[in-house]
């Protein structure tokens, strides 16, 4: 029998394996929906449960209750400006400002719309270019990977709303932080001041609640405080809300009508989905600015883009079967999930690398058709997410400020059971609070917080095991660094000639 039809019977025949997909895929939004708990955390509270389940079936429920989580962190994402993964951060403003002005649902919508292709679109990369791909990979050392993160790392600058120079201050806020703690290289403590709770660093799940969550609650009490109404939530719960066919098609004709663009997103994330340690955080990054490059409307980037949250909505969960690639094939993790896939499979018996491909070829399809069925799930069950949370834009803002206070304090609280964390995170948001008041964007300390720690330990590899700057980051012998060198200096290049020109435009 042909593997193909084995997968097939493998996943269809047996009606556990689609029960427990649906049921991972709920799991998956109601755990990617509360701010604090991630996707990897889900994973690692079913490594227990799927000892007790067969290989195909203990896959499929990591396959989808990862999909969904991805997809829910939107949710607390639009509603509250609260990201519920590091890759809704850079959207996080064009979802909140389109969500003040009664257009949750259209966000939503395009969202989920978006991530069910995404995911179909990197399963079938997953398919086809799977070991052509994981090659790629094997070309990757410290020097890619630096140039890599700070490629990432500029992203975040190019993308943020107002001045360039805030944006860069912003990230430099976020890299001193990733500072505090012991250096991945040297072992040695930095800005602990005797604190032993620091020595694992500043975690960025607290700090993201309190950057977006802490300090939107702040502002929104400001606001009361001054008597302003501005076209928030409470203007909103009077306002007429669409239909839900009504989103669900400009989702659809969104899609239709930027074909090339969410192929390009899709590409963008599968390629750097298959890089281990890149996943999908900076998969929407860059996909949010390769986006913003090529658009007619660059200016609403970062304010109210509806086709930014496409693109990089599609990035993201294309990333996530991406990750799979170099697990599957190198047995090296492409993210924190598949670092814990690879132990379900060792546990399974399931050894990772190119055997599996020719041994067990039936368990390689069912895998490939599980990221279908799950990104098909997805739909009706985000759809079902989408209108039970679109009720929190109703709710009085006298109930719903102390409710996002209390979900910021115990998500906090929940990651490490640690009081520090919920120091942390009350502390982010008041720094939060107040960079807004000055127009600074807060995403790029986000994405400094997580890829800080990485440039610098692949900084120190690189020149510790080379003559210098030259010959370490920019040798002739590795062309694929180079290339990654020259996009890094074209893409700050272009950041300041288009600044330049605006000055000249605003002075004429």
């Amino acid at each position: 029998m042909s593997p193909i039809f084995t997968a097939l019977q493998n996943v269809f025949g047996d009606p556990r394996v689609v029960i427990v997909v649906f049921l991972s895929a709920f799991f998956g939004v109601f755990v990617g929906s509360i701010p604090g708990l991630t996707a990897t955390m889900a994973v690692a509270l079913l490594v227990p449960i799927t000892y007790w389940l067969d290989p195909i079936t203990a896959l499929a429920a990591v396959v989808s209750m990862v999909a969904c989580a991805i997809f829910a962190g939107d949710i607390p994402n639009t509603l509250l400006r609260i990201p519920g993964t590091p890759a809704s951060a850079a959207y996080a403003n064009d979802a909140s400002n389109l969500t003040r002005q009664g257009k949750s649902d259209l966000v939503l919508g395009t969202a989920l719309v978006c991530s069910v292709v995404g995911g179909i679109l990197g399963a079938i990369v997953l398919m086809l270019l799977g070991h052509q791909l994981a090659k790629v990979a094997t070309a990757f050392s410290a020097v890619e990977y630096f140039w890599l993160y700070l490629l990432g790392l500029s992203c975040a600058v190019v993308v943020s709303s107002g001045p360039k120079l805030n944006g860069l201050l912003a990230l430099t806020i976020g890299l001193l932080i990733s500072t505090v703690g012991l250096s991945a290289v040297h072992s040695k403590a930095r800005f602990t001041f005797g604190v032993a709770e620091l020595y694992g660093g500043i975690s960025f799940i607290p700090a993201m609640i309190g950057l977006f969550g802490v300090s939107e609650v702040l502002n929104n009490l400001i606001r009361e405080d001054r008597g302003q109404k501005t076209d928030d939530r409470d203007q909103m719960s009077d306002s007429p809300r669409p239909k839900s066919d009504f989103w669900l098609l400009s989702g659809t004709r969104m899609l239709f009508q930027r074909k090339r663009h969410v192929v390009r997103s899709a590409g963008i994330g599968s390629l750097i989905g298959m890089l281990p340690g890149a996943g999908a955080d900076i998969a929407a990054w860059v996909s949010f600015a390769v986006s913003k490059r090529f658009s007619k409307k660059p200016q609403l980037y970062g304010q109210e883009s509806i086709e930014g949250i496409a693109d990089a909505t599609t990035a993201n969960n294309a990333a996530l079967a991406g990750a799979w690639i170099p697990a599957l094939i190198l047995g090296i993790p492409g993210d924190s999930v598949t670092a814990i896939v690879i132990g379900v499979l060792l546990m399974k018996n399931i050894t990772p690398g190119p055997d599996i491909f020719t041994k067990q070829t039936e368990l390689v399809y069912s895998i490939y058709i599980i990221f279908i069925l799950a990104n098909i799930i997805l739909l009706p069950v985000g759809f079902a997410a989408i209108k039970a949370a679109s009720h929190l834009v109703r709710i009085p803002r006298a109930i719903l400020l102390p409710a996002i206070l209390l979900f910021c304090i115990v998500g906090s609280y929940s990651l490490n059971a640690s009081y520090l964390d919920v120091t942390v995170m009350l502390t982010m948001g008041v720094l939060g609070f107040v960079l807004e008041r000055h127009r600074i964007p807060l995403a790029p300390i986000v994405l400094g917080l997580i890829l800080g720690p990485m440039v610098e330990e692949r900084f120190i590899q690189v020149m510790t095991g080379s003559d210098g700057f030259f010959a370490g980051f920019l040798n002739p012998q590795r062309p694929l660094a180079l290339g990654l060198a020259v996009v890094f200096a074209l893409v700050w290049l272009s950041t300041i000639v288009m600044g330049i020109r605006r000055k000249r435009k605003c002075k004429d």
